[in-house]
C-alpha cells in the first residue's frame, strides 16, 4: 500500500523535517516520518525530549515552526482544527487526564455526551431511544477494542478511576478516545510504570487497535522492536529525531533533542 494513501479508517502520517521550537529552543525538529493507515508511531526517548510536543503536533494541538505534514491529507499547520476532529487522545498528562474520583461508567456516559453534542455526528438528530442505543453500542466497542472487561473491575462500572490498575486506567483511556471512532490515536507515556508483562500488553493493546485500522502514534521510553529491525535508518546527519523500524506495521521514531523539557509548557497549544 502506498502510505501517503488513507485506508477506509486510518490516516496516512506524513512528515518531512518537521520541527516546533519554542521560547528556549527546539522541542523537537528535522522529524521524518511516512506511516500508512493502521501502523503503530513509536515515538520514543526520554523525558524532555520532545516527545509529548511531537505527539501534540501531530494531532494538531501544538503548532510547528518549520517543515511539512498531513494527516490523513490534512496539512499542517493550516488544517490544525480538522486534524484534531480525526485524532483522538488516550492517556496525555496535563492534557487528557482521567478524574480520579469520577467512576468508569461516568467517565463514559461524559464522553458518549460530548461525542453526541460537538462530534458532528449525525445520531445527535435521532430520537432519543436510538441516541441511547447508538451510544451504548459505541461505548461497547471501544470498551472490546481496548480490551477492557469492566465486569471483571473491583465495583464493577462504578469503580472509581482512583482505585484501577494503571493498565486497567490505560486501557479506560483509549476507549474513552475511541468512542469518537478517531482515524489517529495518541497515548503519552505508554510504558511509565508499568511492569515488563504490563508493558507487553499494552503494545499488545496498540497493535490490535492498528490492525483494526486506526492509525496510532504513542510516546514511550522505549519501544519493542519491530521483527528485522536494521537499526537508524533515513535520518540527515543532522537530525535530532531519527526513524527506525523495518516493515509498514511500525514505524518508530528517537527523541534526543537536549533542552526540550520545557518547550510544552511555552509553546502554544491550539
Amino acid at each position: 500500500m502506498d502510505s501517503r494513501q488513507d485506508g477506509p479508517h486510518g490516516a496516512a502520517v506524513i512528515a518531512e523535517d518537521f520541527g516546533l521550537k519554542g521560547a528556549r529552543g527546539w522541542a523537537f525538529r528535522h522529524v521524518r516520518v511516512d506511516a500508512a493507515p493502521g501502523t503503530v508511531v513509536a515515538i520514543e526517548g526520554p523525558s524532555g525530549s520532545g516527545r509529548t510536543c511531537l505527539l501534540l503536533a501531530l494531532t494538531g494541538r501544538m503548532r510547528p515552526t518549520e517543515g511539512r505534514a498531513e494527516i490523513a491529507g490534512l496539512p499542517l499547520p493550516r488544517a490544525m482544527a480538522a486534524v484534531r476532529r480525526i485524532s483522538g487522545l488516550g492517556h496525555v498528562p496535563g492534557v487528557s487526564d482521567l478524574d480520579p474520583a469520577l467512576t468508569v461508567a461516568e467517565h463514559l456516559r461524559e464522553r458518549a455526551l460530548l461525542q453526541r453534542r460537538f462530534g458532528g455526528s449525525p445520531w445527535a438528530l435521532r430520537p432519543r431511544a436510538q441516541r441511547a442505543a447508538e451510544a451504548r453500542g459505541r461505548i461497547d466497542a471501544a470498551l472490546t477494542a481496548a480490551g477492557l472487561d469492566i465486569s471483571a473491575l473491583p465495583k464493577g462500572e462504578r469503580t472509581s478511576v482512583r482505585d484501577l490498575e494503571r493498565l486497567e486506567a490505560l486501557r479506560l483511556s483509549v476507549a474513552l478516545a475511541l468512542i469518537g471512532r478517531p482515524r489517529l490515536l495518541a497515548v503519552d507515556d505508554l510504558d511509565l510504570k508499568l511492569s515488563d508483562a504490563d508493558r507487553a500488553e499494552a503494545w499488545r493493546l496498540l497493535r490490535s487497535v492498528a490492525e483494526d485500522g486506526t492509525t496510532v502514534a504513542a510516546v514511550c521510553g522505549q519501544a519493542p522492536e519491530p521483527p528485522g529491525t536494521p537499526g537508524a535508518a533515513g535520518a540527515p546527519e543532522n537530525a535530532d529525531t531519527v526513524i527506525r523500524g523495518g516493515g509498514p506495521a511500525t514505524v518508530i521514531i528517537r527523541t534526543n533533542e537536549e533542552g526540550a523539557a520545557d518547550a510544552l509548557a511555552e509553546t502554544g497549544r491550539a
